[in-house]
């Protein structure tokens, strides 16, 4: 008769591996698999037949001749990438959305911060905090542009930009305000940029001066509405405990903003940020309903107006898929900065509570 080892006993080690094996099994059961494959691997299959995909696709065809017209194309290397930085419009559509990229965001973020920060905590600094008189609606009305399509956002700032017709040509020229402002024209900086007529004829898009400013004000005031409303979400976030504490302590508005808000929603501000130079690097929308021609000189040539001309216009989709990818590597260079900068200014701590 033999006696029972340590490991083969019922509560030896080999006994507990075996439990935990058939625990294992048991739990493979029908809803985890369901679960699994409805909820991994149906979006994943999705994910990459619809984005991964394409993404390779167009990597090979930067790579070919490829007219977008033909089931033939002969592979050529790297030469497309070298006739795009030996391209004069195509290195001024990369300034113009460096340019864009640089300044839609931030301009963008101050005025929704600012806007945000009146209506939660910018009212009367007596009694309880809270916002300036009114504030519901102006959240609501700030809000409209965002709910406009952008084509028509477009279109509607081509007309208003209109330099016989225009609504601000008319505004600028209308008696109250050539009364408050017509000394504007006697400036020598206002008098070279306006011309003889001044405000009456001035072509906002038509002039290379005025073009590219023109096309990143119509973007930026079409989304600080939007981005207001979600820095207001964050700013609910914050517990009213630590304003009420800081006002008790001496701290005005200001230092209420930047020492308790801004540390608070400093992811909120990053997400908007990254998304806002993804909007600024392709501005195709607002750039082709304002300039489709790409604004005097090319002022306003955006890298996806670029695209679409040398891909639609031109028949070379091997040259436009070249653009493509730079555009990737330029908005994934941009997002790598964005986060890069945020951890180097302190992004990785967080602010503990008490």
């Amino acid at each position: 008769m033999t006696t029972p080892t340590l490991a083969s006993s019922p509560g030896g080690p080999l006994a507990a591996r075996g439990r935990r094996r058939s625990g294992r099994r048991r739990r493979l059961t029908l809803d985890y698999v369901s679960f699994m494959f409805v909820f991994l691997v149906i979006p994943v299959a999705v994910v990459v037949v619809f984005v991964v995909w394409p993404f390779v696709q167009a990597a090979y065809y930067a790579l070919t001749d490829w007219t977008g017209f033909k089931s033939t194309f002969n592979f050529i290397g790297f030469d497309n990438f070298g006739d795009l930085f030996d391209d004069p419009i195509f290195r001024k559509a990369v300034k113009n959305n460096v340019l864009m990229g640089l300044i839609i965001p931030f301009v963008t973020i101050c005025i929704s911060l600012t806007f945000a920060t009146l209506i939660s905590i910018g009212g009367s600094s007596r009694g309880q905090l809270r916002g300036i008189r009114n504030s519901s609606f102006y959240r609501v009305v700030s809000f409209f542009p965002y709910v406009v399509p952008a084509i028509v956002i477009g279109l509607i700032w081509s007309k208003m930009f209109d330099p016989s017709n225009g609504l601000l040509n008319g505004l600028l020229t209308s008696t109250p305000v050539d009364a408050v402002l017509g000394w504007l024209n006697d400036l020598p900086l206002i008098g070279r940029l306006v011309g003889e007529n001044g405000f009456d004829t001035f072509a906002w898009l038509g002039k290379e001066s005025t073009a590219r400013w023109a096309v990143m004000f119509v973007i930026i005031w079409g989304m600080v509405g939007f981005y207001m409303v979600l820095f207001l979400a964050g700013i609910k976030g914050v517990p009213a405990e630590l304003y009420e504490a800081a006002r008790i302590d001496g701290a005005g508005r200001w230092k209420m903003s930047t020492r308790i808000t801004l540390p608070l929603i400093r992811d909120a501000v990053q997400t908007a940020y990254i998304y806002l130079g993804i909007l600024a690097l392709d501005g195709f929308v607002y750039a082709q309903a304002l300039t489709p021609t790409g604004g005097p000189n090319y002022s306003t040539r955006t890298l996806s107006q670029e695209l679409f001309s040398t891909a639609f216009v031109d028949g070379k989709a091997g040259r436009a898929s070249a653009i493509g990818v730079s555009m990737a590597v330029i908005t994934l260079t941009f997002a790598g900065l964005v986060f890069g900068v945020n951890r180097l200014t302190g992004g990785k701590d967080r602010v503990q509570l008490a």
